[in-house]
């Protein structure tokens, strides 16, 4: 009887050993070697050189004159602060289109919800290149916006409006992109709510903004850090977007890692971006994780 928890953590640790080995082999193993390959020598044609060299991780903050000597460069960092504004944007834009759509769906009779799912998760079905491409026709010079203004005479030969190639454009994509990441998860809190406190706050004159702060907020924020986390980090690493929308001109974190690896063939510097990109996730992870354990533990005490 006394080997009995022994056995049953024997038990736990083999059925959890394939989804161990699965995890290593296909996650934890590219990125080690990743991480390896942003500390050594890029060949001129591609490729590493296996001498050990921090080269890579320099390259983002100076740039190397003539003379060997160091210049603090903020060409990348711009590319950064733009990569992190524009996922921030697109996290925004996704919450604010997003919360009232997953109200509404977690409002609908139980059995129309599934058919409104099905609505918001159509999108995946397709292509994500190919969606991005509808948007160059929306955005795009005599598109489906430019096109009644130019009809109306607002837009003369050869102007436009200068959606496309923008940080807006890209914006709008991301935002397209990702919104079902975002609605879902709201979605997953707001059906567990119970309404009735909702009512209640009605019944003691609390007025709707009232209501919705120190109800409906308190009550569906996980699914709100949830959703805000699903929509930044992969917005933070987009490549299509910005590459399409942005036409090239507007780079992004996930266009840079690309242009290294494909057509500067400087891997060591891709790869060293790669792993300051996985950082800033890995950092917000683990203060999401902190907060909700803060919160948790707030909860016990009361």
């Amino acid at each position: 009887m006394a080997n009995l928890p022994e056995n049953a953590t024997l038990r736990r640790s083999l059925a959890l050993g394939p989804a161990v080995l699965i995890v290593g082999a296909f996650m934890l193993v590219p990125v080690a070697i990743m991480g390896v390959y942003s500390f050594l020598e890029a060949k001129s044609f591609g490729g590493v050189t296996w001498s050990f060299s921090g080269d890579a991780y320099v390259q983002l903050f100076y740039e190397r004159l003539l003379d060997d000597s160091l210049r603090l460069s903020s060409g990348y960092l711009i590319i950064i602060a733009r990569s992190f504004f524009l996922a921030l944007v697109a996290t925004v834009s996704c919450l604010i289109v997003g919360f009232p759509v997953a109200w509404f769906i977690a409002r609908r009779p139980l059995g129309q919800r599934n058919m409104w799912i099905l609505l918001i998760t159509i999108p995946f079905w397709t292509n994500q290149l190919v969606r991005t491409f509808a948007w160059i026709i929306i955005l795009g010079r005599n598109g489906v916006i430019e096109a009644p203004f130019r009809w109306a005479g607002l837009l003369g030969e050869g102007e436009t409006l200068g959606l496309m190639y923008s940080d807006f454009a890209i914006a709008v994509g991301l935002t397209y992109t990702f919104i079902p990441l975002m609605v879902l998860p709201i979605y997953a809190s707001l059906e567990k709510l119970d309404f009735s406190l909702v009512e209640a706050g009605a019944d003691l004159y609390s007025s709707r903004w009232e209501t919705f702060s120190r109800i409906v907020i308190p009550l569906s924020k996980p699914g709100i850090v949830a959703g805000c986390l699903l929509v930044f980090i992969p917005s933070l690493g987009a490549f299509i977007q910005p590459d399409l929308l942005g036409g090239g001109k507007k780079l992004m974190l996930g266009t840079l890692v690309q242009f290294q690896f494909s057509t500067a063939r400087n891997w060591p510097f891709g790869s060293a971006i790669a792993m300051i990109l996985l950082a800033f996730v890995i950092a917000f992870l683990m203060l999401y994780a902190r907060a909700a354990r803060g919160a948790k533990a707030m909860e016990m005490r009361r």
